[in-house]
């Protein structure tokens, strides 16, 4: 039967890859709780989480990803899921490496476990262990009572993973009220889930109520659903906090009118150091208050506004208000449609950010344009950096010297990650290059589908590898001949850890204009002799 007859019979029926099934996330959250306790190159480094922590943080991870391809998935409602399955599993990869990066919890001495609480002495009350799961006022009264104490000093309470019903809420509502002048951070996070509306808002005006007045200094609301509604649920708590330092409002649903209704509510920034607003549906009009926000907010350090859905105007808007952020040192916007206009606004903002040590540009839709200039800025400052990624960004070898120079001054950089671009061998030839000399502390080095052929491939393999921190490359899904896996392969043959899987590589790839490329017995060795001694510091 011909390909044809074979398509045509196929079409009407269709199969949805999304959602996934209950056992399909489960097993998921099993695998992930594999890797945050088992051997491997991170928990080497890094250190392994415990069986408990690992089983907490697993769900939060699925949960997380679930909810950010749920949202792709609901862009494309006549597909087959195929993508928001592939960006199900990508985010949770990045969330596990993420997650591990930060190491496990130190803990302090803690007093007798009781009812399920950790109640690590005199600072952290922590409900947020084991299943996650609803709590109603029965359960509330044994698992808060330690809370009761006159003679506790508590300052931290995590009631996440948790779900408050109302009669749980007026339980803690006293508790609260005895509480608030002395707490200093409270975790709110996820603490509502599978209840209806109106329950859940009733539940958060008691929380608010209960907790107004007091003087934190960080505040979880993530993982809410809170939507415009939410927040206003939260007013009363909001409008009393002057001396914040760290707010996390991710994952809640934000659209532009509840981005609005922050900016708002929230009458002092001034002292506000972390504000992550990462998995939030605000799009362009909602970048507007956010912005006015971070405007507020001169001491900002640390700043994620990933996966938003923030086009040009917002991202122009946000960029500008950076600029009033001179202490950042780190930024992470992600996965957002600032497109070129928004790129270049960008790295005019951040010529004077001379801190940042971490730098989240991947899948901005940057282009060459913006790519070359977010480049020529870091170049000239930051010299600390340690992070860049610009993965996704459509960037072709015409970048390629901007990014060289870039790379070369900064001799503190630990992860690289450019993949998902177009630089093919020229391109990554010319960054390799930059990486020579020095650059002693590089650790993660990702180039994957990026069209590297043999040559490109063989080069940066043959850099790395020098490095005597180094700990992974990744230059899966390109198109490196046979003959190059062979070489890479025994390149790294004395530590294969360090080497990523190849099994998405496509010997036999490229398009008509690399056909005759792929006739080379060479495979580019001239190109790679004509690149390697350029000079990565001159300009166009």
């Amino acid at each position: 039967m011909d390909a044809a007859s074979m398509s045509s019979q196929r079409r009407p029926f269709s199969v949805k890859l999304w959602p996934p099934s209950k056992k399909t996330r489960l097993m998921l959250v099993e695998r992930i709780m594999k890797n945050l306790t088992s051997e491997s190159i991170f928990t080497n480094k890094y250190g392994r989480l415990s069986q408990e922590e690992a089983e907490e943080t697993a769900k939060r991870i699925e949960d997380e990803a679930f909810a950010t391809a749920s949202q792709h998935y609901e862009k494309e409602p006549d597909g087959d899921g195929g993508s928001a399955v592939q960006l199900y599993a990508k985010e949770c990869s990045k969330l596990v490496v993420e997650v591990l990066k930060e190491g496990p919890k130190r803990k302090e001495v803690t007093l007798p476990v009781e009812n399920g609480v950790d109640a690590t002495r005199e600072t952290l009350f922590d409900i947020s262990k084991g299943q996650r799961a609803f709590i109603e006022a029965e359960e509330a009264e044994e698992l808060l009572k330690p809370l009761k104490d006159l003679t506790n000093a508590y300052t931290k309470i995590c009631f996440s993973n948790r779900s408050f019903g109302l009669g749980a809420a007026r339980v803690a509502e006293p508790i609260l009220l005895s509480l608030k002048d002395k707490l200093k951070e409270v975790d709110l996070s996820d603490f509502i889930a599978g209840r209806p509306e109106a329950e859940a808002l009733e539940v958060m005006n008691i929380f608010s109520a209960a907790l107004e007045g007091s003087v934190l200094k960080s505040l979880n609301l993530s993982n809410n659903a809170l939507g415009e509604k939410g927040v206003r649920a939260f007013g009363s708590l909001l409008k009393s906090q002057s001396q914040l330092e760290e707010l996390y409002l991710m994952n809640d649903g934000i659209s532009e009118e509840a981005a609005r209704a922050v900016s708002e509510l929230i009458p002092s920034t001034e002292k506000l150091k972390v504000l992550h607003f990462h998995n939030n549906m605000t799009g362009n009009e909602g970048a507007l208050p956010i912005a006015e926000v971070v405007k507020r907010s001169p001491l900002l350090e640390d700043f994620r506004c990933s996966s938003t859905r923030i086009g040009s105007d917002g991202g122009i808007a946000l960029a500008e208000a950076l600029g009033n952020c001179v202490h950042l040192r780190k930024l992470d916007l992600r996965d957002n449609m600032f497109g070129v206009e928004g790129g270049v606004a960008l790295s005019k903002a951040l010529s004077k950010h001379s801190d940042l040590t971490e730098v989240y540009l991947s899948y901005l839709n940057l282009e060459d344009e913006g790519g070359i200039a977010i480049a020529n800025v870091f170049k000239e400052t930051a010299p600390s950096l340690e992070v860049l990624e610009l993965a996704g960004n459509d960037i072709t070898a015409e970048a390629a010297s901007s990014l060289a120079a870039c790379v070369a001054s900064k001799e503190s950089l630990a992860k690289l990650n450019l993949s998902e671009n177009e630089l093919k061998d020229e391109g990554t030839i010319c960054v390799a290059k930059a990486l020579e000399e020095g650059h002693d502390k590089l650790e993660e080095v990702d180039f994957n589908t990026n069209s590297i052929r043999r040559a490109g491939a063989r080069f940066l393999a043959q850099i790395v590898v020098q490095k005597p921190g180094f700990k992974l490359l990744n230059i899966n899904g390109n198109f490196i001949s046979e003959e190059g896996v062979d070489e890479v392969n025994n390149i790294f043959k004395k530590c294969p850890e360090m080497l990523a899987s190849l099994d998405e590589n496509d010997p036999d790839g490229g398009d008509e204009d690399d056909e005759e490329e792929r006739e080379n017995g060479d495979d580019g060795d001239e190109l790679e002799s004509k690149l390697k001694n350029l000079d990565v510091g001159e300009e166009d």
